[in-house]
């Protein structure tokens, strides 16, 4: 049986459900919170430089806006222990006033999918209110990109590599295994802070392989390219209603990993390997960006937070400012963002125990 089957049936119905309109309203007078005069504290787990930084510095104006009083809605920064810090704290958190959120990502998600031993979080025990999907865009120093051969990677194998690693257990599985999929020789320095430190880093010449999420490829990796200082190599892609990869639709014009795959000697796209790939793929970015609500929260603070959203979603601007800072991606609420959040949260067991085992080969981590 195919490892990401279960997967797969989940992320179809991610797409299915995104696709819906969810018109959510306050159920009848009274019911909602007010927040005038307010603080909304949102945590997000990583640091000020990477796209969890610019996802929730994007919205959270928007959301002040929209939540009934207009509290200011400040985001608060807690990187550490790959983002399980601010994950844990949250999780210790109980329901007060609505005046505490949480920002997830997929680097928070796979810690706790790999049953990773820093983790004391359950997304089980939080409320979600909005889902964010996105994409992720690797890219290579000029000289290098020079090498490849089309979509054909094979050129760049007898190459070294540097890439800053948040860490062995976060997002950045997805680009490593793909990388080695593809025979490529990438050392990994680990325990960056944030994505937009591994762009610092490639900036400075310390590495010359990264990759970013779309966010932050728009704002921080594009200018690179513009200046001819970064060559996009290949997306990650994005699923149809079948939930085939094709190419991703913020980036049409690069080539998908599956495309450069197919098109380089030696990487499969059948097998053990790629079906854990595309397991923690779907995990990871079709539904990468969560907001919660801490245990406890209320109805009428769901509902609110969750028509807020719906506000947001519904401004006339919305598609053109958010196209430009975060990529065309689902943005989802209700029972789209409940369906979004077990995507992001289950793999099948095949899968786990694939990557568990070469993370234990790989780095020398051990979950089991």
């Amino acid at each position: 049986m195919s490892i990401f089957k279960t997967t797969r049936r989940v992320a179809v119905g991610l797409v299915a459900a995104a696709a819906a309109t969810f018109a959510i309203k306050a159920e009848a007078a009274g019911h909602g919170i007010d927040l005038e005069g307010k603080t909304v504290e949102w945590i997000i787990p990583f640091s000020e430089t990477g796209g969890s930084a610019k996802w929730a510095n994007f919205y959270a104006p928007l959301l002040s806006e929209a939540l009934p009083g207009q509290p200011t809605v400040v985001v608060k920064f807690m990187p550490g222990a790959g983002s399980t810090k601010g994950a844990n704290f949250f999780q210790e958190q109980q329901y007060n006033d609505g005046t505490l959120i949480f920002g997830s990502s997929g680097s928070t998600q796979f810690p706790f999918l790999l049953g990773d031993p820093r983790v004391r979080y359950n997304y089980s025990d939080w409320n979600v209110v909005l889902a964010s999907g996105t994409g992720g865009v690797a890219y290579l120093t000029p000289e290098l990109a020079a090498k490849m051969d089309g979509m054909n990677a094979a050129p760049l194998q007898g190459e070294d590599f540097i890439y800053g690693n948040q860490g062995a257990t976060r997002l950045d599985l997805v680009p490593t295994l793909a990388w080695e999929m593809l025979g490529l020789n990438v050392e990994s320095v680990m325990g960056i802070k944030g994505r937009g430190d591994g762009r610092l880093m490639f900036e400075r010449g310390e590495a010359n392989i990264d990759y970013q999420t779309s966010s932050s490829y728009l704002s921080g990796v594009t200018p690179l390219v513009e200046a001819g200082t970064a060559v996009p190599m290949m997306t990650w892609g994005a699923l149809d209603d079948a939930g085939n990869i094709v190419r991703d639709p913020t980036f049409p014009d690069i080539p998908t990993f599956k495309e450069v795959c197919e098109a380089t000697e030696g990487c499969e796209t059948s097998g053990e390997k790629w079906d854990a790939w595309k397991a923690f793929f779907i995990a990871g970015f079709p539904a990468q960006k969560m907001v919660f609500l801490p245990a406890g929260a209320s109805n009428d603070a769901i509902v609110t937070y969750t028509k807020a959203f719906e506000d947001v979603k519904a401004r006339a601007d919305f598609a053109e400012i958010s196209g430009k800072r975060l990529g065309k991606y689902p943005q989802m609420t209700g029972d789209a963002a409940k369906t979004a959040m077990e995507s992001a949260t289950n793999v099948s067991a095949e899968a786990k125990d694939f990557i568990v085992n070469w993370l234990q080969e790989k780095y020398g981590v051990s979950l089991n």
